[in-house]
């Protein structure tokens, strides 16, 4: 494995840890109940590790969150929203993370769009897959609030992370 591989492959472990920590432990109030800074954390390292690191980092951190919560029955949904949600924002924020100083807005809008898809995702694996459509539609909302709260948190810390130069050499530039 080359030096690269091996940074990749601890980050890539170092952000599913993070990603189910946030999601666990850390509640934050909305006006949709309480909610957890876990897209936060998947966005982040989707940003930072690229389109397939940042897929298995936030989908096995996510449905570790899952498993060890007891929510068995949602591993495998999450598992493939949470990642196909990281794999959306690293594909979309590639030429933005190319240039010398990312814009904000274009990681925003790449986060977004993963965001939606999160939402959509999990509406239709209640839906369906679950047979639970009425809490399908009512968590929509939640999802929302919880998008929103990640696509803030992820574009900070990666602005912040970003100028720290020991750091940066590590991560992904939509090479």
């Amino acid at each position: 494995m080359t030096t690269d591989k091996l940074h990749r492959t601890i980050l890539a472990a170092v952000f599913a840890a993070l990603t189910c920590v946030a999601t666990m432990v850390i509640r934050v109030p909305t006006v949709a109940g309480y909610t957890n800074l876990g897209d936060g954390m998947v966005l982040l390292g989707a940003f930072v590790l690229g389109p397939g690191y940042g897929l298995l980092a936030g989908g096995l951190g996510s449905a570790l969150a899952d498993l060890l919560a007891g929510y068995l029955h949602y591993v495998p949904g999450t598992f493939f929203i949470k990642g196909g949600s990281a794999l959306i924002a690293a594909l979309l924020a590639k030429k933005a993370l190319q240039s010398k100083r990312p814009p904000v807005l274009r990681l925003g809008l790449a986060a977004l769009t993963a965001e939606l898809f999160m939402a959509a995702g999990y509406f239709l694996y209640k839906a369906f897959l679950l047979g639970r459509f009425e809490a399908a539609v009512a968590s929509i909302p939640a999802n929302l609030v919880q998008g929103v709260l990640g696509i803030v948190l992820s574009v900070a810390l990666y602005k912040a992370l970003s100028g720290i130069t020991q750091l940066e050499q590590y991560f992904w530039k939509g090479r």
